[in-house]
């Protein structure tokens, strides 16, 4: 069932139509949007397989948060959300930790827990509802758990299963079985969180954490090069390492972290000049989504690394497919 289609609403109603369908009055949340109202888009559709809610939704950037204000108020029977992340590297923060989470990840929010969610550009999320008294997990073990399900040796059983479910979930609307899958679904993530709320830090969880790190690092990297204060030192806090330990890291992936930054940087500052999607931001505001410290220091990168100014770069876009050098 179709809930939203953004492209069919009138701009200036599209930040109250959003906000709508995504939540309703009895889930109240703090939702920030990326673009401008005639910039916003999104759609969204729901399907109900034996019980379970199944909510899809692909959108413009933006960031839900919801408060301890915000959990006083809930529905009568609030649920617990288990998501994939098919599209866009999402952003997630539980009890103070953040997460970056991509397509091989579970996110798992319960409603009476305060937390922000969002992506930046566009993104997609396909979610589970699981009613709180159905799935009967506590609070605490379902925020302990959401911070820890790779440590779970279900995690891939379980994601692959959630996988499955969204390759033709109509289908599975009408299906006979229905009510067994659902019944079946909600064992399978009430054991994933169980087993993830109590995994021991045990030799093999440490060595799975240890084998993900370079990727989490190069994600979470990603996902925040627009944040001027992204130094080591904070890198390295987000991962609980050492800066020493984060250094070692990269630097037997051939990696220096500067430059990495720094043509990281370059290539989203090429790549949003190159996009007629953003002629209204000016070469300032986009040296300031990119992290730059200053308008003249990207300049002055941007110029060492391309033989052009970003000025001229733009007015380059269509005539070439990469800027030109020396």
């Amino acid at each position: 069932m179709l809930l939203l289609d953004l492209h069919t609403v009138p701009p200036r109603e599209r930040v109250e139509a959003f906000r709508h369908a995504l939540t309703d009055s009895l889930v109240p949340n703090d939702i920030a949007h990326e673009e401008g109202e005639a910039g916003i888009h999104a759609r969204m559709e729901l399907w109900q397989v034996g019980g379970l809610d199944l909510f899809a939704t692909r959108n413009s950037g933006f960031e839900v948060r919801r408060t301890a204000q915000h959990v006083r108020h809930h529905r009568e029977s609030p649920v617990v959300s288990v998501s994939l992340q098919p599209l866009g590297v999402h952003r997630a923060e539980v009890a103070g930790r953040r997460e970056v989470l991509g397509s091989h990840d579970i996110c798992v929010f319960h409603e009476l827990s305060p937390r922000t969610y969002g992506w930046s550009g566009d993104g997609a999320s396909q979610a589970l509802m699981f009613d709180m008294h159905r799935l009967g997990v506590p609070v605490e073990t379902v925020e302990r758990a959401s911070l820890r399900l790779r440590a779970s040796p279900l995690h891939g059983l379980v994601l692959q299963h959630l996988r499955g479910l969204w390759h033709d979930p109509a289908r599975l609307e009408a299906d006979p079985g229905a009510e067994a899958l659902a019944s079946a679904t909600t064992e399978l993530v009430r054991a994933l969180l169980l087993s993830a709320a109590h995994a021991e830090e045990s030799v093999e969880v440490r060595s799975t954490m240890d084998e993900t790190l370079l990727t989490r690092v190069m994600a979470y990297a990603r996902a925040h090069l627009a944040d001027r204060d992204l130094t080591p030192e904070r890198i390295a806090a987000e991962h609980a390492v050492s800066v020493r330990r984060l250094y070692t890291l990269l630097g037997g992936a051939g990696i220096s972290l500067e430059q990495w930054l720094i043509e990281e940087r370059l290539g989203k500052a090429r790549r949003m000049l190159a996009s007629a999607r953003y002629d209204r931001l000016t070469v300032a505001a986009v040296s300031a989504r990119c992290g730059f410290s200053s308008p003249s220091h990207f300049s002055r990168r941007f110029r060492s690394a391309h033989g052009v100014s970003p000025s001229a770069w733009r007015r380059l876009r269509g005539t070439v497919t990469s800027p030109p050098r020396g």
